[in-house]
């Protein structure tokens, strides 16, 4: 809660020319990624006026004077769907002067994963290269944060509960080792994944095994927080 002002700080705002200093908007973006085919995705929305009408754009809203942050992000996540993310995190600040064409913009960006039967409808989606760069151009410098996002997911790999963000309630240790081969870009050795995986302790056995597959069907897990 912010601290109570004082009669000095109220008899000193009463007088308070607020104009005096030139005010950027503040928006916020969101890095909507999921893990499909091997590759890394976001949702984006095509622009439909100008600047850069007929370009993706990662889903964003300006700042309402009276709203939380958390609140503008709610808007901006509900541009491309009703979806719930499994995980959302703020990212990063990006306040260069000119990053916005339309005049000085401040954006507070975010990520949110999902798995890829969840990515919202509402939009479309874009692969992302082995950078975390979009495969076609985005608007303003929504490449550069999708970038960042790549960059903060392999960083908060290890054992958090990124990965299991992007897979369904159960899954096997084959594709929860391809989520982490996917969000590497790079092939791990089988068995060692299998053994450092189990010993965490953050997967439990559901019990079930995989129907309607082409070999032998594997054993389904499901994702076990520390200290539950």
């Amino acid at each position: 809660m912010p601290r109570d002002l004082t009669s000095e700080d109220r008899a000193f705002l009463s007088n308070y020319d607020f104009a005096r200093f030139p005010r950027p908007s503040v928006a916020v973006d969101v890095v909507w990624m999921t893990a499909d085919a091997g590759a890394l995705w976001v949702a984006v929305t095509r622009r439909a006026e100008p600047p850069f009408r007929g370009l993706s754009s990662l889903p964003g809203a300006f700042v309402r004077p009276d709203e939380p942050l958390e609140d503008a992000v709610s808007r901006a996540l509900r541009k491309v769907g009703d979806t719930v993310p499994r995980h959302l995190e703020q990212l990063y600040t990006f306040g260069a002067p000119g990053r916005d064409p339309r005049g000085r913009v401040v954006s507070v960006t975010w990520f949110a994963l999902v798995p890829p039967q969840e990515m919202p409808s509402g939009g479309e989606r874009i692969r992302l290269d082995a950078e975390g760069l979009p495969v076609e151009a985005l608007a303003f410098d929504h490449a550069e944060i999708c970038a960042l996002a790549v960059r903060r997911l392999r960083g908060k790999l290890g054992w958090t509960d990124v990965a299991f963000a992007l897979l369904p309630d159960a899954f096997t240790l084959r594709q929860l080792q391809g989520v982490h081969e996917t969000i590497l870009g790079r092939k791990v050795n089988k068995d060692s994944f299998r053994r450092t995986v189990l010993a965490t302790g953050l997967v439990s056995p559901t019990g079930e095994r995989e129907a309607g597959v082409g070999h032998r069907p594997a054993e389904r897990y499901r994702f076990t927080p520390a200290g539950s």
